[in-house]
């Protein structure tokens, strides 16, 4: 298993459509920089989140998860609550390839603040925009910008065909459009 370079990425995204809209090179001027990168490429949240609450007092349950435990919210800027975390959309649409994992960490930008991004992986097969866990550790509010990067994925390339990919599997992500609640 190898990790992919930039013209690799570059390749993929625009002869096969595995990221779209694609920015060939990284934007940095006044924004936390999104696009592609050494070996990697900084995707971006979307200006749709579901903030969680706790109005309710509700235990958080992912085999019966409840949906008034979030806030839905669009903007330019979300400000997540202390010890809290939203979801949210990437702006990027995903195909991965057959042969390709992607794995999703946080930008440093954003953990130098208390803020963290899930590490998830986008397995072989599976398209759709990547629904965002963004946690705020801190006992502050704490700010996202929307259409900015929040987070890098890095693609690593198989020396075999895996045998049974998400779609093949049916995942119950596949194909996600809306920021998306646990399923079973």
């Amino acid at each position: 298993m190898s990790i992919k370079p930039d013209h690799w990425i570059r390749k993929m995204a625009l002869e096969h459509g595995m990221i779209q809209p694609f920015e060939e090179k990284q934007v940095r001027t006044d924004v936390i920089s999104f696009g592609l990168s050494s070996y990697g490429y900084d995707i971006r949240v979307a200006n749709e989140y579901k903030i969680f609450t706790n109005v309710y007092n509700t235990v958080v349950d992912p085999k019966h998860f409840d949906n008034s435990s979030f806030v839905d919210f669009v903007g330019d800027v979300c400000t997540i609550p202390p010890n809290s975390f939203a979801l949210a959309r990437t702006v990027e649409h995903f195909k991965i390839p057959r042969q390709i994992l992607a794995i999703c960490i946080g930008k440093s930008t954003y953990a130098r603040c208390g803020i963290i991004v899930n590490v998830t992986p986008l397995e072989p097969e599976w398209q759709g925009f990547l629904t965002l866990e963004i946690s705020n550790t801190t006992p502050l509010p704490a700010r996202i910008y929307s259409s900015e990067g929040i987070a890098q994925l890095l693609f690593l390339e198989s020396d075999e065909i895996c045998e049974v990919s998400y779609a093949d599997r049916k995942g119950k992500y596949q194909n996600q459009v809306d920021v998306t609640l646990p399923r079973l």
